[in-house]
């Protein structure tokens, strides 16, 4: 069986190992193809992670890039991993950073934080843009704390390799390696290069799971899954990745953090919390970033 972009539940007898495939909703940003896997309408969440981007890959002409203006978090911490390009980020609490490929942003939004990121300094020349943003829902007793930004350099990451799989460690601990990445709750997120006829047996005891085929094609079980497919596994199943062609990975999972409302950029488990964010966003009342002088309007 052969899953391209397809998104219902699947894999029964033999193939059990996985209870659904999503696939992402693509939406083109001038020129910048965004695609988005969670949420889903069948699946918000998987672990804590309640929002997964592939941005890209894109190329850019000289003196353009992405440009994405101060907008408002809460309740949430974002994970920003490029493959290719560089990226600035911009906050409220003053943090200016660049981002380039196989290192990690950490923004916790917490009560709240505004932050920008627009193109780094490759504008003035051809650029490419391709990587991962995702979200984490904070634990309950977390959503309100004071917001924060740490910056890890692509060398802190654990790098090594798994049956010649290459696998990085953005966050969480796999394999006896352990990423110097905060996490709030238990979380494990990875990037897996797969040679073609490979496999890698993902760990165990995760209490959910789910791989995503950035490019290539993989094997679980007799299922196949190429690129663009979130394969959810099944709780307590063990799962073993296959390389049916050379293939990158991405790898999340963790412990569920409860019921979580998401309304554009802000997450909480209280619906009453995200109405007095957007208040708060459409009365301009979010700390500013200094320097910035636009900012994203509340959708309608």
């Amino acid at each position: 069986m052969s899953y391209h972009d397809a998104e219902q539940p699947v894999c029964s007898g033999s193939e059990g190992a996985i209870d659904l495939v999503i696939e992402p909703r693509e939406r083109d940003l001038g020129g910048f193809t965004v695609r988005r896997v969670l949420p889903s309408k069948d699946r918000k969440m998987v672990g804590p992670f309640i929002f997964f981007d592939q941005m890209g890959p894109a190329e850019f002409p000289p003196g353009e890039g992405i440009q994405v203006r101060p907008h408002p978090h809460i309740g949430l911490a974002t994970i920003t991993y490029l493959f290719e390009g560089e990226m600035m980020h911009r906050d409220s609490l003053g943090y200016v950073q660049p981002i380039q490929p196989g290192a990690v942003n950490l923004m916790t939004a917490g009560r709240g934080i505004v932050h920008s990121e627009r193109a780094g300094e490759d504008l003035d020349r051809l650029s490419r843009a391709h990587g991962i943003q995702s979200w984490i829902a904070l634990p309950d007793h977390e959503e309100e704390r004071e917001p924060g930004f740490v910056h890890y350099p692509a060398e802190e990451l654990p790098r090594f390799e798994v049956d010649g799989v290459s696998v990085t460690i953005i966050m969480g601990d796999a394999y006896g390696r352990v990423s110097p990445v905060q996490r709030y709750s238990p979380t494990l997120y990875m990037e897996c290069a797969i040679p073609k006829g490979s496999a890698l047996e993902l760990p165990s005891g995760v209490a959910e799971l789910a791989a995503y085929v950035v490019s290539g094609e993989i094997a679980i079980g007799t299922c196949t899954f190429g690129s663009g497919v979130m394969a959810v596994a099944r709780p307590g199943e063990a799962i073993r990745v296959e390389g049916r062609a050379d293939s990158q990975v991405m790898v999340i999972g963790g412990d569920p953090v409860g019921h979580r409302e998401i309304w554009w950029n802000l997450v909480s488990s209280s619906k009453e919390r995200i109405e007095q964010a957007k208040r708060d966003w459409k009365e301009d009342r979010f700390d500013k970033i200094p320097g910035e002088t636009e900012r994203i309007p509340l959708p309608d």
